[in-house]
């Protein structure tokens, strides 16, 4: 039981992002309870500036050399390690989480990850690190499933279903979907997410990582996980038992309930921020299979975490590049999938990796999905 009168000292990577600013609304919520003692970011200077200046943290890890104030500039893997941080909450994208996710589970720290490629590129090797209770999700998805088997054995689990919005293309006739901007892409009908993971909720591929994610988190074989569409995001997912039994965590589709749960489990804590469900105005919960051939992405995704070893890294990288060619308009939007096949058939799974092959397998999915776009493009 944590003691009431000692604040939880918290680093967050990735403070300036979706996540990492939700995160700082919630610990706003509950004054005393948690000490920013580190932030780090990317590009976005003057968000940082705002936030050093609010939270005056010991430490803070950022790009280019023009931040000031009382602070020690410090990397990201001392940051997760520090002796002085409690929580570290990983909330930074793609590849740039997994060696600070690595320096603070061997620190012995407790860390709230919320950059599910981390677990998609090196899952065995992160669970391999991670005492039981140390790994807590924040993934709305993975929060719900956690929520769900508090206080059941995880042998009597039947199946895992993970529930997708379907995104903003879910009816959009497949002859359209080569005319999708990153505009159009980027407007997602429920969640505000970053630009990365907006995109991925659009082609499905998030929904292909939240798969990899919960295999690697429940230890659950892949053909006891399952995906079906719920356009309503309500449902945030659900785990049905050997008796048959169904048990969901539902609530408004709103990131600060994972990352509060997070942050303060075992507790409950009440926050007027957060919404509530009007179950007066519900009118329908609706579920659905996924079409693969609207979604090819959720399809590799999927043949990538049962085939393993360093697929999963390939993947991961082949669509950080193709997201990224994407929203600088430089492929289609059905391009992004067409770079990632080519990038996975190129490569020779290599069994239960290590970091360095996993970090090689990375390089080489960039390569091959670069490659790829100057020939399509």
């Amino acid at each position: 039981m944590k003691d009431s009168h000692k604040p939880t000292h918290l680093a967050l990577l990735g403070s300036t992002g979706s996540i990492g600013q939700q995160a700082l609304e919630v610990v706003a919520s509950f004054p005393g309870r948690f000490r920013v003692l580190a932030l780090a970011a990317g590009k976005n200077r003057d968000l940082l500036a705002r936030q050093v200046a609010q939270w005056q943290p010991e430490m803070v890890a950022f790009d280019g050399p023009d931040l000031t104030g009382n602070f020690r500039r410090a990397s990201l893997e001392e940051i997760a390690a520090h002796p002085a941080v409690d929580l570290v909450l990983v909330a930074t994208s793609g590849k740039a989480g997994l060696s600070p996710t690595l320096a603070a589970l061997r620190a012995g720290k407790r860390v709230a990850l919320a950059n599910k490629e981390v677990l998609v590129m090196a899952g065995e090797i992160i669970m391999r690190e991670a005492r039981p209770g140390q790994l807590l999700p924040i993934d709305s998805e993975h929060s719900a499933l956690w929520q769900c088997l508090v206080g059941e054995e995880r042998e009597k689990i039947a199946r895992l279903v993970l529930t997708a919005s379907g995104g903003p293309f879910l009816r959009l006739p497949l002859e359209e979907l080569p005319r999708i901007t990153p505009e159009e892409a980027l407007a997602h009908p429920t969640w505000k997410m970053g630009k990365k993971v907006t995109v991925d909720a659009a082609t499905l591929m998030n929904k292909g990582f939240e798969a990899i994610e919960a295999h690697w988190l429940f230890g659950i074989p892949y053909e006891k996980i399952e995906v079906l569409v719920h356009p309503q995001s309500l449902v945030h997912s659900l785990v049905e038992f050997a008796d048959g039994s169904v048990k969901a965590q539902m609530a408004p589709p709103d990131m600060r309930l994972p990352i509060q749960y997070a942050l303060t489990y075992p507790q409950r804590l009440e926050n007027p921020h957060l919404p509530r469900l009007d179950w007066k105005r519900l009118s329908s919960l609706t579920f659905e299979p996924p079409d693969y051939e609207h979604f090819p992405c959720l399809k590799l995704a999927l043949e990538a975490g049962r085939e393993g070893g360093t697929l999963p890294a390939v993947l991961s990288a082949a669509d950080e590049v193709a997201v990224e060619l994407f929203l600088s308009r430089r492929i289609s939007f059905t391009a992004i999938p067409r770079l990632v096949e080519k990038a996975m058939e190129g490569h020779r799974p290599v069994p239960h990796p290590s970091l360095e092959e996993v970090l090689e397998a990375d390089k080489s999915g960039r390569e091959k999905a670069l490659e790829v776009a100057r020939w399509i493009s």
